[in-house]
């Protein structure tokens, strides 16, 4: 198995591929055909150098990873409006032919769908960070151990996120996110161990890659818990900033493990990485043969895998 540096995620009936600055999106449209979007990233480390320095750049690929993710998550969606408006305007049109009053499409604008991803950030930072430190607190009531608590709060922490994960991953219109998440995997998978990249081949691949963004969530929670054995804070207020203000140094220390991990193959990098791809069994699904067929297009947008595979593997 060989680094291919290609990535993506799954957006509303297809996916996203990404290969340095070049990025395609692939949809399964409700007519039942595929529509390829391709562009370029305007990547903020690419303009500033010291962007690129190690721990920084898991924070500047995070946030571009955001942009990126949440446009093309927009874009994917708006076919799907497109149809429900379609819906509602014949509805409409009956309606207003028996007199009734005309009713305004629920859509989300951009500067909505902004509001909604800032305020999903801040909710995770209040639930996975904030919250354990504040429930933990009454363990001084018991205990004067500051690693007995410490070790409650990581604890709590995982537990709350693992809890979340298995709760949405039991809604049913997450499954097929997962399911177009399983196939992303399974076409890198595929790449990356020198297969043509077909829809058979595809299907036999592993759905768990160790680049996925389950794994560095894990990671995260992992290293916040390491973190803060050793950060102790009594004062309550002090201790909640504390945790508040080292997000972006628990991403960035985050991002460079699994950066590591995707680029080398051991028994020390299959260790580390099982936790994650452990994980992922809650976060991918097996997909089906059309999903695979949205999946290799986006993939096919954005890069030569045959030149790739000749390059690295030889014929």
């Amino acid at each position: 198995m060989k680094y291919s540096g290609i990535g993506g995620q799954a957006v509303m009936e297809g996916i996203m591929m990404r290969n340095g600055n070049r990025y395609a999106v692939a949809v399964r449209k409700p007519d039942g055909e595929i529509e390829v979007m391709e562009n370029t990233v305007n990547s903020f480390s690419d303009r500033h150098a010291w962007a690129k320095w190690p721990v920084i750049r898991g924070v500047v690929s995070f946030g571009d990873s955001l942009v990126l993710g949440m446009s093309t998550l927009m874009w994917s969606a708006s076919f799907e409006e497109t149809e429900e408006k379609e819906k509602e305007d014949s509805a409409e049109k009956a309606e207003i032919a028996d007199g009734d009053k005309k009713k305004e499409s629920g859509a989300l604008t951009k500067g909505e769908m902004t509001m909604t991803v800032v305020l999903a950030i801040l909710l995770a930072v209040g639930i996975f960070m904030v919250l354990p430190t504040v429930l933990v607190g009454f363990l001084k009531h018991f205990t004067d151990s500051a690693f007995l608590i410490a070790l409650a709060e990581g604890v709590l922490r995982l537990a709350l996120f693992i809890a979340y994960v298995v709760s949405i991953s039991l809604m049913q219109d997450i499954r097929r996110v997962y399911m177009y998440h399983g196939s992303e995997h399974k076409c890198i998978n595929c790449i990356e161990h020198n297969l043509p990249l077909t829809v058979e081949n595809v299907m036999k691949s592993s759905k768990e890659h160790k680049r996925c963004g389950t794994s560095f969530l894990l990671i995260v929670m992992l290293i916040a818990i390491l973190l803060f054995m050793f950060i102790r804070i009594d004062n309550m207020l002090l201790r909640i900033l504390s945790r508040i203000l080292l997000v972006p140094v628990i991403a960035g220390i985050s991002y460079e493990i699994l950066r590591f991990t995707g680029r080398h193959d051991n028994k020390f990098v299959y260790l580390i990485s099982r936790p994650g791809m452990w994980m992922q069994g809650l976060t991918t699904r097996e997909p089906t043969e059309d999903m695979v067929e949205v999946a290799i297009q986006a993939v096919e947008s954005v890069f030569d895998w045959k030149a790739w595979q000749e390059e690295n593997f030889g014929k």
